[in-house]
């Protein structure tokens, strides 16, 4: 799956929950909603400038996250959806999102979890994303018409 089409799946599935995602899904969105956030923080912090405050002597300055903040309001669902789709794609509960609440450990686990790749053949939650393989197909390269050795 290639970008365009990454991100038009996971806005077309804005709060799909079931169905499984793949590591390029999943990782081409994640990719898009990160350096939109940085473009439309860096937009924000040019056109609305910064707020300066003096409470007690203290000077704190803010940005106004006008864009960036709408931006995340407007993906928040998508990247939760996205999130538990690809969790299904490992054959685990989108519940297992909430292991990122425990601090370093979860958050590791997650990430071990999405760039690992995904169950082979349909599981509990739908059909593989990839297209169904083969279980003696485990050579560890991609399908080609190219017929290999030996075959």
């Amino acid at each position: 799956m290639d970008f365009q089409t990454a991100v038009r799946t996971c806005f077309s599935k804005y709060v799909t929950f079931s169905g499984r995602a793949a590591r390029s899904e999943f990782w081409w969105f994640m990719l898009f909603v990160w350096v939109a956030q940085v473009i439309l923080t860096v937009v924000d912090s040019t056109v609305f400038g910064t707020v300066t405050t003096t409470e007690g002597g203290f000077e704190a300055s803010t940005n106004t996250p006008v864009l960036s903040g709408l931006f995340a309001l407007a993906t928040f669902l998508p990247t939760i959806s996205v999130i538990v789709r690809r969790l299904h794609d490992k054959d685990r509960t989108g519940w297992w999102y909430w292991i990122a609440l425990v601090p370093l450990v979860g958050m590791l686990l997650l990430l071990f979890w999405f760039v690992t790749e995904g169950t082979r053949g349909a599981n509990r939650y739908g059909p593989d994303p990839l297209g169904d393989q083969p279980d003696d197909y485990d050579d560890g390269y991609a399908q080609s018409s190219i017929p290999r050795v030996g075959d």
